[in-house]
């Protein structure tokens, strides 16, 4: 069963340092907690990757999955949705929605994850951790560490 993830947090740049961080995709396996590989497989009609193959591999369960991606306007972030997938994982839907806010920008990352196997609680709440911790602390890192 699919159940949204969800959480919020500030970093120290704007929104158009923190969308570099973001579509840098074949930089994900040095910061992104699991993943193992990305890479580009299409891009938008303005040179922004539009289309990426991911290989994740997180406590012992692996998963090869494409996402589609959609970017919002004036940097405001990004939305992806899945082309493919095999391994642990069905679905994926998600978003990063980035608002300015002074000197900083809040950064919202939602994500709805369908497994394609069954999970005992324990695990999906230790998933689910992973999957914040990454997304949010592991980008507001890289971010601020540029």
């Amino acid at each position: 069963m699919a159940e949204q993830t969800k959480g919020d947090i500030e970093i120290d740049a704007s929104p158009e340092q923190v969308m570099e961080v973001i579509t840098d995709y074949p930089a994900y396996p040095k910061w992104a907690n699991g993943v193992r590989k990305a890479e580009v497989k299409k891009k938008d009609s303005r040179g922004r990757p539009s289309e990426v193959a991911f290989e994740v591999s997180q406590m012992g369960v692996s998963a090869k999955y494409t996402l589609a991606y959609r970017y919002k306007a004036n940097d405001g972030g990004l939305s992806w949705t899945t082309t493919s997938a095999s391994g642990a994982v069905k679905d994926i839907k998600g978003e990063y929605a980035l608002e300015p806010s002074g000197n900083r920008t809040k950064v919202t990352f939602r994500t709805t994850i369908e497994p394609a196997i069954p999970m005992m609680g324990f695990m999906k709440r230790q998933a689910e951790k992973t999957i914040i911790g990454t997304a949010l602390e592991g980008l507001k890192k890289r971010v601020e560490r540029r």
